[in-house]
């Protein structure tokens, strides 16, 4: 078992005070079906007492190992605090939510998106895919719902999008309380930033049109695809 996560204790304090680093991929390995390592992870959340200080700094990974996380930090009876550095990136980001308060970098970046899977099978075996999938996304919007208090659909509709989210905009939209190494009480407001995989896509895709050849007879759609992909390359 490769780790993904690192504690510090700090023994110098008057109060008892630990730090958790996750950084890098969340789980190598599905924790689906697992019953060692998250217990592992437990006993060390649990073999100490106090405050703790979560430093996150990843793309994302598994969505039941970040889950399981989740739940262990909602239930530590004292004041988690989390704090972005770098990124929280999908299943990241959910681990954030159960930040007593979530803190980021002004350097940093959050982004939140549809579960994915790999499915091989008959059409029957792809809807069961497509409704597993459709529950888990359902359960990752608890979590964001519970900390945020945006609507459901709002959530949803930027996990379709994957958006991704500034300090300020995190800030902003709920996903986090407060910016990192900043003074005074600065607007959320202003320098603000989203961006999602749709908006993009969609503006290479306008700017690939010819005008003229659109005038005339309109352009295949997998014409379009194939100048898109050489872009991506």
């Amino acid at each position: 078992m490769k780790k993904f996560w690192n504690w510090i204790k700090d023994e110098t304090a008057e109060s008892p005070s630990r730090t958790l680093f996750l950084c890098g991929e969340i789980s190598e390995e599905t924790w689906y079906g697992d019953e060692v390592t998250p217990k592992v992870f437990k006993d060390e959340l649990m073999d100490g007492d106090g405050d703790i200080t979560v430093w996150i700094n990843s793309p994302g990974g598994d969505v039941f190992a970040a889950a399981q996380i989740y739940n262990m930090l909602m239930e530590y009876p004292h004041n988690v605090t989390v704090k972005i550095d770098g990124l929280a990136a999908s299943a990241a980001s959910v681990i954030a939510m159960a930040g007593t308060e979530v803190q980021m970098s002004p350097v940093a970046m959050m982004m939140i998106h549809n579960p994915a899977t790999v499915a091989i099978g008959d059409s029957r075996e792809m809807e069961k895919a497509i409704e597993m999938l459709s529950e888990v996304k359902e359960s990752i919007i608890n979590a964001y719902e519970i900390k945020t208090g945006i609507g459901r659909t709002k959530i949803a509709n930027l996990m379709d999008a994957e958006s991704w989210f500034n300090a300020k905009k995190a800030v902003e939209l709920g996903f986090a309380d407060k910016i990192l190494f900043s003074e005074g009480e600065e607007s959320t407001v202003q320098d603000a930033m989203i961006f999602s995989r749709r908006a993009v896509t969609n503006s290479l895709m306008n700017k690939l049109i010819p005008k003229q050849e659109e005038k005339k007879e309109g352009i295949r759609i997998d014409d379009l695809e194939k100048r898109l992909n050489l872009l991506r390359h």
